[in-house]
């Protein structure tokens, strides 16, 4: 008798042991499938990885996750293995159409170990014998629900149930934190093909073209930081023969200061056929600025004129940086009583005229040319620009190559811009 006991205590123990063993594998089964779902932010790679790895895994003949689409209450069948009735993007009503209604309604886990027996079951599979539906919830946010189907009868055992139920709840992060990911790079794209857009219209806004002038040369070259920028050059014809040439910088980055520049483009424009002085232009301008812009955006700008005839160049500015006037071997900055930047305030502006003899040069730049830092945060500054613009060979382009070969890789932090006038 005692061999007996023995033998079946034995027996016993080997049993528990097995179940110990087993249940060890689930787990580690279930740490390895949650590892790699949550690795994924594909919804579609998520989803068909998910109904295959439980198909293989659980030995079900199929699998399916429906997305729960709740502007239309439906859910939506996302991903499936296994099943030769439906396909993707087959809908079912919320709440009443089979277990996977029921499950949605209810948001508890539904067995039917006898789907012949189940009132809430609708046939898919002939050899259909026994299905599982499960809730994918974050909290109380329905995301979906996950089926599994079986050709034997009761062939989801109570561990296998909490197994599966522990891996929905891993389900249901991966496909929400997948959606968001989809939801932000669609995002992304329109943006950056608005961006796009946004930047083609705004590089036809500046000139197509250096203007014609007898006995100058003219140029100008706006580099935006981003996509779009504040900054913005122009030269306009007048009809007395004269050029208008302005140089602005809008306050802020990006899309809105792209939005501001464009008004501001406008209005200069139509300002300055009216032939008013660079002082008169800027103090019309700054009215409209502080009635129609919005509170805290300004504009730094600097407005002049070229008379060819008289070889004068006549400007105004509001807060911008002065002027380089480069003359034989010397370059200095121009001083000017500088007005308000334009939309603060009301107020006026001065003037100031220059001659400009044989072989000299003036240059209007932004602060994206003096203020652009290299990796070690050291400026560009006045200095440098000066010693640059002193090179007979100075150009647009050069400055902004200069100021680039500067920032070594630090990149633009700002749009720069530059102007040149060269007798």
């Amino acid at each position: 008798m005692a061999a007996t006991q023995s033998t079946t205590f034995t027996a016993d123990h080997a049993a528990s042991r097995q179940l110990h063993v087993d249940q060890v594998q689930d787990l580690l089964k279930l740490q390895k499938a949650a590892q790699k779902i949550t690795s994924i932010l594909d919804l579609d790679q998520l989803i068909d990885q998910i109904v295959n790895d439980v198909a293989v895994s659980f030995g079900c003949m199929e699998a399916e996750i429906f997305l729960y689409d709740e502007p239309h209450a439906e859910l939506v069948l996302a991903g499936v293995k296994g099943c030769t009735l439906h396909g993707k993007g087959h809908r079912l009503k919320f709440g009443q159409e089979g277990m996977i209604g029921y499950v949605a309604a209810t948001g508890q886990m539904r067995y039917a170990p006898d789907v012949r027996l189940d009132p809430y079951y609708r046939a898919c599979e002939a050899n259909t014998l026994s299905e599982v539906a499960i809730p994918l919830q974050l909290g109380s946010q329905l995301v979906g629900v996950f089926t599994a189907s079986h050709h034997e009868l009761d062939a989801f055992p109570q561990e296998q149930l909490r197994l599966l139920q522990a891996l929905c709840t891993h389900i249901a992060v991966a496909v929400n934190n997948a959606r968001l990911f989809q939801r932000e790079r669609q995002q992304n794209e329109v943006m950056d093909r608005d961006a796009r857009e946004a930047r083609v219209i705004q590089q036809g806004l500046l000139p197509r073209s250096s203007p014609y002038v007898p006995g100058f040369a003219v140029s100008g070259l706006c580099i935006p930081a981003g996509a779009v920028g504040g900054d913005w050059y122009d030269f306009i014809a007048l009809d007395d023969g004269s050029w208008a040439m302005v140089l602005a910088d809008v306050s802020g980055k990006g899309m809105a200061a792209a939005l501001l520049m464009s008004s501001t483009r406008g209005m200069v424009r139509s300002l300055a056929e009216a032939c008013c002085t660079p002082s008169e232009v800027l103090a019309r301008l700054n009215r409209l600025m502080v009635e129609d812009f919005p509170s805290g955006k300004f504009v730094t700008m600097i407005y002049a004129v070229l008379n060819p005839a008289q070889r004068t160049v006549t400007f105004a500015t509001a807060g911008h940086l002065p002027p380089l006037l480069v003359s034989g071997a010397e370059a200095r900055f121009l001083p000017n009583e500088t007005g308000l930047p334009l939309g603060l305030a009301y107020g006026s502006f001065s003037e100031m005229q220059v001659q400009l003899p044989e072989n000299s040069r003036l240059v209007f730049y932004s602060d994206g040319i003096t203020e652009a830092a290299n990796p070690t945060d050291e400026e560009y500054g006045r200095e440098r620009l000066k010693q640059h613009v002193l090179r007979s060979e100075a150009s647009t382009e050069s400055i902004l190559q200069d100021v680039r070969s500067f920032a070594n890789g630090a990149g633009l932090q700002d749009d720069a811009t530059v102007l040149m006038v060269r007798a």
